[in-house]
């Protein structure tokens, strides 16, 4: 499907030449793939347009190839430890166990797609031999090699060869999309009584989800049979347009007013933005409340929201009452103003936002606003420890661990938290504490009970290390980052320093 127009380029020793020698001569191990690695890194840009174009060429044919030998490798790591196994005695239902997570750990992704990982590998390489072909001499992306795969995962072993073999002449020729639709095609006409049992089983996996956004949004996903999906939005539509047209949109689009629709029809409200949910929004004391009159900070104010609303101090020990800046600015080591008012707050579980989008979310709350203080160490600003002799992690330090977290606190895992438990186990004595506990998402912390899985944790960070004895290292970032810099802002005198960070944990809920 494609032709270099370079014709035969001159030897330079770098991927997209006609010289390979050095990609023949390299060992074939890790230590031969991490050289590969190093000469791209040290290969320069092409100096003419053709070249440059083959290069891309030559180039996503190597990440193909490496896709497949990755593929490869996937299936033989399984298989080693599948044997070692059985040798040990080890049922035949529990053989592999926990081999996803290592596979996704050391392509550094979450571990929620290591299964996903492991059945593609299996797939292409025991049941797909032109599927796996095609991608080895770098005919077809990996995506493509997924949404086959995807595609014809509900067949019997035979079948799906069969519409492997079908495809195998136009792998390279259709488009994703269409190569997805001809799988799917081929399957369905293979076997149509596992066709319909597939689609009762995908019926079965609707749910709904949501994940951040740029800009304070978020996306709401719902996986629903199609039909349903159409009903969905045709209905919108129609409400929208209706709205628009006899002029209720309120100078807002189709489309906005399509967005509102969902909400109030979801939650039952009136208005979208009157929605009763309680959100954990986490930002600095001057962030929240900026400065007050009389040198004092609006933290420490008893007319301030903390005490409107019955906020209470968790922790004690810390000295609130220490020399308070009349600016809400920090300065660098260069004593250049940070402006600590506009120190973006901290969504829990869903990411940063702006500072003055978090105060409006407060300040034009309908509902009660509950503040409750977070006290940091000023060298590190993490949140100051407790413990419990108790095996269960108590309702106040379940919440620090579960602020702490924010995410799953495996390396690379965005999961939601979902359990809050012992880094070292209870069982070989860990304690029910701030520095032992993890906040983890459910495959995670199953992962970490499979024979051989060590979590070791702190204040600072996880390390989780595997049965073949590689580690991954998780650093616990500060509860709230330093502030930045402000574009343009000059060095000022600095401000006194005060003994502890105060967080304001603020949720709004509304009744």
């Amino acid at each position: 499907m494609f032709e270099s127009m370079a014709g035969t380029a001159a030897s330079s020793g770098v991927p997209g030449s006609s010289d390979t020698a050095w990609m023949r001569s390299a060992p074939v191990d890790a230590a031969g793939c991490s050289a590969l690695v190093d000469v791209l890194a040290r290969m320069p840009v092409a100096d003419a347009e053709a070249e440059a174009v083959d290069r891309l060429r030559a180039l996503e044919e190597l990440k193909a190839a490496c896709a497949a030998a990755q593929a490869r490798e996937t299936v033989r790591f399984h298989q080693l430890r599948c044997e070692a196994e059985a040798v040990a005695g080890v049922p035949a239902r529990e053989r592999g166990r926990g081999v996803a997570s290592e596979v996704v750990l050391a392509r550094s992704g979450s571990p929620q797609s290591g299964s996903r990982d492991v059945g593609l590998a299996r797939a292409l390489v025991e049941e797909m031999p032109h599927t796996m072909a095609a991608l080895t001499r770098g005919g077809i992306s990996e995506w493509k090699v997924t949404v086959v795969c995807k595609e014809t995962a509900w067949l019997p072993v035979e079948a799906r060869r069969e519409v492997d073999a079908a495809l195998a002449g136009r792998l390279e020729s259709l488009g994703v999309t269409q190569l997805g639709g001809e799988a799917r095609r081929l399957a369905q006409h293979l076997d149509p009584a596992s066709a319909v049992a597939q689609t009762d089983r995908c019926e079965r996996e609707r749910r709904v989800s949501v994940r951040p956004a740029p800009g304070g949004m978020s996306y709401l996903t719902a996986l629903l049979p199609m039909r349903q999906g159409v009903a969905c939005l045709a209905a919108l539509k129609k409400a929208a347009s209706t709205a628009v047209g006899v002029g209720a949109a309120a100078e807002r689009t189709q489309d906005q007013v399509m967005a509102d629709l969902l909400v109030e029809r979801v939650t039952g409200q009136a208005e979208a933005d009157a929605v009763p949910v309680e959100v954990h929004l986490v930002m600095t004391d001057m962030a929240l409340f900026g400065s007050v009159p009389g040198g004092r900070s609006a933290a420490d104010s008893t007319d301030s929201p903390s005490a409107a609303h019955g906020g209470v101090d968790d922790h004690t020990g810390v000295d609130t009452d220490a020399d308070t800046p009349t600016r809400a600015d920090h300065h660098d080591r260069n004593g250049v103003v940070m402006d600590g008012t506009q120190t973006p707050a901290w969504l829990v579980g869903q990411g940063p936002m702006p500072a003055g989008t978090a105060r409006a979310w407060l300040t034009g709350s309908k509902a009660p606003v509950f503040l409750r203080r977070l006290y940091t160490a000023p060298e590190t600003d993490q949140l100051v420890s407790m413990d419990s002799r108790r095996r269960e992690f108590p309702g106040l330090l379940r919440r620090m661990v579960f602020l702490r977290e924010d995410t799953c606190r495996t390396p690379w895992c965005d999961a939601a938290v979902k359990h809050i438990d012992h880094a070292v186990p209870y069982r070989d004595g860990g304690p029910t504490s701030f520095a032992n506990g993890s906040g983890l998402c459910e495959r995670c912390n199953y992962t970490k009970e499979y024979p051989d899985w060590c979590h070791e944790a702190s204040t600072e960070g996880l390390v989780v290390t595997t049965p073949t004895g590689h580690r991954y290292r998780q650093s616990t970032p500060p509860l709230m980052p330093a502030p930045v810099a402000q574009f343009g802002s000059q060095p000022d005198r600095p401000s006194s320093a005060r003994n502890a960070e105060i967080s304001a944990a603020a949720s709004g809920a509304r009744s």
